[in-house]
């Protein structure tokens, strides 16, 4: 597989995978499935190992990500951000292959075709080598969707939302309940605590940047879906 080191954060369905380098830790986009689903190998470079979020679909491409050779990363764990079946088509496959752990919220675990390892809760920490990433609690979406931020010390915050926060708007909800919530969630939980630099990952498409979303939040909450 092709990884190109010119990120831009957009990846194409069968196409080449995107990877970023920072200091401490590597993040590979690929784009998985019909779909076009995000998969994000985040990558510790002192220890070379590794955390997968999202397992949707296309193991083999997964495992070609991941590479064969020696120098390959150890993929440690699986986060699923949320229950819906196109995020975890080959969790069983690379999770099964690797050894790895898997991860989810409580509230999303049972849809699951493998039982998590760990459960994750809003505030809890998990870690990819000496890195740290902190789980978000996003409501809405559905009811146990996560997001993963990573706050890289040498610069901006690296925010992984699932379904929950695309460019453009939040993820789909399916009653104006979900939707009050998932907003409130995203716009206190995420817009209200992080910075503008915040560059974050969605499920499907393309990457942004908070401060290029957070103009728009008034007319997120007037159109109502």
């Amino acid at each position: 597989m092709r990884i190109s080191e010119d990120y831009t954060g957009h990846v194409e369905p069968g196409g080449d995978a995107q990877r970023r380098t920072l200091a401490a830790l590597t993040i590979t986009k690929l784009s998985v499935g019909p779909m076009d689903n995000n998969t994000y190998l985040l990558v510790d470079r002192d220890s070379g190992e590794a955390l997968l979020i999202d397992a949707a679909n296309d193991p083999d491409r997964i495992s070609d990500l991941i590479g064969y050779d020696r120098e390959r990363p150890t993929l440690r764990t699986v986060v699923t951000t949320h229950q819906h079946q196109d995020h975890w088509q080959a969790l069983g496959a690379v999770a099964g292959a690797n050894g790895a752990n898997t991860a989810a919220h409580p509230l999303d675990a049972d849809p699951l075709p493998v039982p998590p390892d760990f459960l994750l809760e809003h505030g809890d920490k998990i870690s990819v080598g000496s890195c740290e990433l902190e789980v978000i609690h996003l409501r809405g979406h559905t009811p146990g969707s996560i997001a993963l931020l990573y706050r890289d010390p040498e610069g901006h915050p690296h925010l992984f939302t699932g379904d929950s926060l695309f460019p453009g708007g939040v993820g789909k909800t399916t009653s104006p309940e979900n939707f009050k919530q998932l907003m409130t969630d995203v716009e206190e939980r995420v817009f209200n605590v992080l910075p503008d630099e915040t560059w974050f990952y969605p499920g499907h498409g393309d990457d942004s940047t908070l401060g290029a979303e957070r103009p728009k939040l008034k007319e997120w909450w007037e159109r109502g879906w």
